[in-house]
Protein backbone atom coordinates (compact mmCIF):
# COMPACT_ATOMS: atom_id res chain seq x y z
CA UNK A 1 0.00 0.00 0.00
CA UNK A 2 1.12 3.52 -0.78
CA UNK A 3 0.21 7.01 0.43
CA UNK A 4 0.87 9.84 -2.03
CA UNK A 5 0.66 13.61 -1.65
CA UNK A 6 0.46 15.77 -4.76
CA UNK A 7 0.74 19.57 -4.58
CA UNK A 8 -1.91 21.27 -6.75
CA UNK A 9 -1.12 24.60 -8.36
CA UNK A 10 -4.54 26.25 -8.21
CA UNK A 11 -3.40 29.05 -10.56
CA UNK A 12 -3.44 26.65 -13.50
CA UNK A 13 -6.69 26.27 -15.52
CA UNK A 14 -6.33 22.49 -15.45
CA UNK A 15 -6.22 22.55 -11.66
CA UNK A 16 -9.39 24.63 -11.43
CA UNK A 17 -11.14 22.21 -13.79
CA UNK A 18 -10.15 19.23 -11.63
CA UNK A 19 -11.03 20.92 -8.36
CA UNK A 20 -14.41 21.94 -9.76
CA UNK A 21 -15.49 18.38 -10.60
CA UNK A 22 -14.96 15.25 -8.48
CA UNK A 23 -15.78 13.29 -11.64
CA UNK A 24 -12.80 14.78 -13.51
CA UNK A 25 -10.52 14.33 -10.49
CA UNK A 26 -11.63 10.71 -10.17
CA UNK A 27 -10.68 10.11 -13.79
CA UNK A 28 -7.30 11.84 -13.35
CA UNK A 29 -6.51 9.73 -10.28
CA UNK A 30 -7.40 6.52 -12.13
CA UNK A 31 -5.11 7.53 -15.00
CA UNK A 32 -2.20 7.41 -12.54
CA UNK A 33 -2.16 3.64 -12.96
CA UNK A 34 -1.54 1.56 -16.13
CA UNK A 35 -4.66 -0.49 -15.43
CA UNK A 36 -7.96 0.76 -13.99
CA UNK A 37 -7.80 0.01 -10.23
CA UNK A 38 -10.28 -2.61 -9.00
CA UNK A 39 -13.32 -1.48 -7.03
CA UNK A 40 -14.35 -4.79 -5.49
CA UNK A 41 -15.03 -5.31 -1.82
CA UNK A 42 -12.35 -7.96 -1.30
CA UNK A 43 -9.15 -6.06 -1.96
CA UNK A 44 -8.00 -2.54 -1.09
CA UNK A 45 -9.08 0.19 -3.47
CA UNK A 46 -7.82 3.58 -4.58
CA UNK A 47 -8.99 6.37 -2.28
CA UNK A 48 -8.35 10.09 -2.67
CA UNK A 49 -9.05 13.39 -0.96
CA UNK A 50 -8.29 17.06 -1.60
CA UNK A 51 -7.26 19.20 1.39
CA UNK A 52 -6.78 22.98 1.44
CA UNK A 53 -3.15 23.89 2.10
CA UNK A 54 -1.10 26.97 2.94
CA UNK A 55 -0.30 29.74 0.48
CA UNK A 56 -3.44 29.17 -1.58
CA UNK A 57 -2.48 25.64 -2.56
CA UNK A 58 -4.38 22.40 -2.32
CA UNK A 59 -3.03 18.93 -1.65
CA UNK A 60 -4.29 15.75 -3.26
CA UNK A 61 -3.85 12.63 -1.12
CA UNK A 62 -4.09 9.17 -2.67
CA UNK A 63 -4.02 5.77 -0.94
CA UNK A 64 -3.50 2.94 -3.41
CA UNK A 65 -2.36 -0.70 -3.67
CA UNK A 66 0.14 0.28 -6.40
CA UNK A 67 2.54 3.20 -6.73
CA UNK A 68 1.00 5.96 -8.90
CA UNK A 69 2.65 8.01 -11.64
CA UNK A 70 1.29 11.56 -11.53
CA UNK A 71 3.26 13.02 -14.43
CA UNK A 72 0.04 13.92 -16.24
CA UNK A 73 -1.21 15.81 -13.17
CA UNK A 74 2.03 17.78 -12.95
CA UNK A 75 1.46 18.88 -16.56
CA UNK A 76 -2.18 19.81 -15.94
CA UNK A 77 -2.21 21.09 -12.40
CA UNK A 78 1.31 21.31 -10.99
CA UNK A 79 4.62 23.03 -11.65
CA UNK A 80 5.98 21.30 -14.79
CA UNK A 81 9.23 23.30 -14.87
CA UNK A 82 10.13 22.70 -11.22
CA UNK A 83 13.11 20.50 -10.39
CA UNK A 84 11.10 18.35 -8.00
CA UNK A 85 8.55 15.87 -9.43
CA UNK A 86 5.61 17.48 -7.63
CA UNK A 87 4.47 14.51 -5.59
CA UNK A 88 5.78 12.31 -2.80
CA UNK A 89 4.89 8.66 -2.28
CA UNK A 90 5.35 6.87 1.04
CA UNK A 91 5.27 3.19 1.96
CA UNK A 92 1.87 3.13 3.70
CA UNK A 93 2.29 -0.48 4.80
CA UNK A 94 4.86 0.61 7.38
CA UNK A 95 2.22 2.69 9.15
CA UNK A 96 -0.41 -0.02 8.85
CA UNK A 97 1.95 -2.53 10.45
CA UNK A 98 2.65 -0.18 13.38
CA UNK A 99 -0.99 0.06 14.44
CA UNK A 100 -1.75 -1.51 17.82
CA UNK A 101 -4.88 -1.85 19.91
CA UNK A 102 -5.11 1.09 22.28
CA UNK A 103 -2.86 3.41 20.29
CA UNK A 104 -4.21 6.93 19.79
CA UNK A 105 -3.98 9.04 16.65
CA UNK A 106 -5.14 12.30 15.25
CA UNK A 107 -7.30 11.72 12.20
CA UNK A 108 -8.85 13.48 9.24
CA UNK A 109 -11.70 11.96 7.28
CA UNK A 110 -13.65 13.43 4.40
CA UNK A 111 -16.91 11.52 4.06
CA UNK A 112 -20.46 11.53 2.75
CA UNK A 113 -22.72 11.13 5.83
CA UNK A 114 -26.10 9.82 4.69
CA UNK A 115 -29.15 8.06 6.06
CA UNK A 116 -32.27 6.51 4.54
CA UNK A 117 -35.62 8.17 5.04
CA UNK A 118 -39.23 8.18 3.88
CA UNK A 119 -40.82 11.50 3.13
CA UNK A 120 -43.99 12.39 5.06
CA UNK A 121 -46.07 11.95 1.91
CA UNK A 122 -44.69 8.46 1.20
CA UNK A 123 -46.58 5.32 2.15
CA UNK A 124 -45.16 2.81 4.60
CA UNK A 125 -44.54 0.42 1.72
CA UNK A 126 -42.54 2.95 -0.28
CA UNK A 127 -38.80 2.28 -0.43
CA UNK A 128 -36.58 4.55 1.63
CA UNK A 129 -34.38 7.10 -0.11
CA UNK A 130 -30.83 8.12 0.63
CA UNK A 131 -30.51 11.64 2.06
CA UNK A 132 -27.60 13.65 3.41
CA UNK A 133 -27.18 14.53 7.07
CA UNK A 134 -27.06 18.32 7.07
CA UNK A 135 -26.28 19.34 10.66
CA UNK A 136 -22.93 18.86 12.46
CA UNK A 137 -24.67 16.96 15.28
CA UNK A 138 -26.14 14.39 12.91
CA UNK A 139 -22.94 14.20 10.87
CA UNK A 140 -20.92 13.43 13.99
CA UNK A 141 -23.59 10.93 14.99
CA UNK A 142 -23.12 9.22 11.62
CA UNK A 143 -19.41 8.80 12.36
CA UNK A 144 -19.99 7.55 15.91
CA UNK A 145 -22.51 4.99 14.67
CA UNK A 146 -19.81 3.45 12.46
CA UNK A 147 -16.76 3.64 14.69
CA UNK A 148 -17.08 0.24 16.35
CA UNK A 149 -17.57 -1.58 13.03
CA UNK A 150 -14.62 0.39 11.61
CA UNK A 151 -12.16 -0.69 14.32
CA UNK A 152 -11.77 2.56 16.29
CA UNK A 153 -13.42 4.81 18.82
CA UNK A 154 -13.40 8.60 18.81
CA UNK A 155 -11.93 9.83 22.10
CA UNK A 156 -14.25 11.48 24.57
CA UNK A 157 -13.57 15.00 25.81
CA UNK A 158 -12.68 15.03 29.54
CA UNK A 159 -15.52 16.41 31.61
CA UNK A 160 -13.49 19.36 32.89
CA UNK A 161 -13.01 20.76 29.38
CA UNK A 162 -16.04 19.35 27.63
CA UNK A 163 -17.54 21.52 24.88
CA UNK A 164 -21.28 21.63 24.47
CA UNK A 165 -21.26 22.98 20.89
CA UNK A 166 -23.35 20.72 18.66
CA UNK A 167 -24.00 18.54 21.74
CA UNK A 168 -20.85 16.49 21.11
CA UNK A 169 -18.90 14.89 23.94
CA UNK A 170 -16.19 13.61 21.60
CA UNK A 171 -12.92 14.97 20.30
CA UNK A 172 -14.06 15.63 16.77
CA UNK A 173 -15.09 18.69 14.80
CA UNK A 174 -16.83 19.03 11.43
CA UNK A 175 -15.82 21.57 8.81
CA UNK A 176 -15.78 22.11 5.05
CA UNK A 177 -19.41 21.03 4.78
CA UNK A 178 -19.83 21.26 1.01
CA UNK A 179 -22.91 20.39 -1.07
CA UNK A 180 -21.46 19.06 -4.32
CA UNK A 181 -23.08 18.89 -7.76
CA UNK A 182 -21.61 17.88 -11.08
CA UNK A 183 -22.64 16.29 -14.35
CA UNK A 184 -21.54 12.79 -15.21
CA UNK A 185 -21.75 11.31 -18.70
CA UNK A 186 -22.77 7.66 -18.92
CA UNK A 187 -22.50 5.96 -22.30
CA UNK A 188 -22.49 7.77 -25.62
CA UNK A 189 -26.15 8.72 -26.02
CA UNK A 190 -26.83 12.48 -26.29
CA UNK A 191 -28.97 12.41 -23.16
CA UNK A 192 -26.62 10.26 -21.09
CA UNK A 193 -25.56 13.12 -18.81
CA UNK A 194 -26.63 12.51 -15.20
CA UNK A 195 -26.58 14.99 -12.34
CA UNK A 196 -24.75 13.78 -9.23
CA UNK A 197 -25.55 15.46 -5.90
CA UNK A 198 -24.03 14.70 -2.52
CA UNK A 199 -22.71 16.43 0.59
CA UNK A 200 -19.04 16.14 1.49
CA UNK A 201 -17.81 16.98 5.01
CA UNK A 202 -14.45 16.76 6.75
CA UNK A 203 -13.94 15.44 10.29
CA UNK A 204 -10.85 16.27 12.35
CA UNK A 205 -10.36 14.59 15.69
CA UNK A 206 -8.59 12.00 17.79
CA UNK A 207 -9.27 8.27 17.97
CA UNK A 208 -8.18 5.08 19.68
CA UNK A 209 -7.65 1.83 17.74
CA UNK A 210 -9.91 -0.97 19.01
CA UNK A 211 -9.35 -3.67 16.35
CA UNK A 212 -6.22 -3.50 14.21
CA UNK A 213 -7.39 -5.80 11.40
CA UNK A 214 -10.72 -4.03 11.00
CA UNK A 215 -9.11 -0.61 11.25
CA UNK A 216 -6.54 -1.46 8.57
CA UNK A 217 -9.42 -2.40 6.33
CA UNK A 218 -11.09 0.95 7.03
CA UNK A 219 -7.90 2.79 6.06
CA UNK A 220 -7.45 0.82 2.82
CA UNK A 221 -11.09 0.33 1.75
CA UNK A 222 -12.59 3.64 2.89
CA UNK A 223 -15.53 4.60 5.08
CA UNK A 224 -18.97 5.47 3.77
CA UNK A 225 -20.30 6.27 0.30
CA UNK A 226 -19.02 8.32 -2.66
CA UNK A 227 -15.49 6.92 -2.46
CA UNK A 228 -14.95 7.52 -6.16
CA UNK A 229 -15.60 11.23 -5.61
CA UNK A 230 -13.13 12.10 -2.87
CA UNK A 231 -14.86 10.61 0.17
CA UNK A 232 -13.94 7.77 2.51
CA UNK A 233 -10.21 8.38 2.96
CA UNK A 234 -9.05 8.61 6.58
CA UNK A 235 -5.48 9.69 7.28
CA UNK A 236 -3.64 9.59 10.61
CA UNK A 237 -1.14 11.76 12.44
CA UNK A 238 0.74 11.11 15.69
CA UNK A 239 -0.88 12.64 18.77
CA UNK A 240 1.34 15.23 20.38
CA UNK A 241 1.93 14.84 24.09
CA UNK A 242 0.12 17.56 26.03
Amino acid sequence: MYLTRFRINIARPGARRLLGSPHFMHGAVNMSFPEVPPRGEDGPRVLWRVDPAAAGRADLFIVSPNRPDLTHLVEQAGWPSAEQPGWTTFDYQELLDRLTVGSTWGFRLTANPVHHIRRPQDSREAPTKRAAHITPRHQIGWLLDRQQRAGFEVLRIPAERRLTEHGSEHEVIVHNRTPTQFGKFEGVAPRSRRQVDFTRVTFDGRLRVTDTDVFRRTLTHGLGKAKAYGCGLMTLAPVRAS
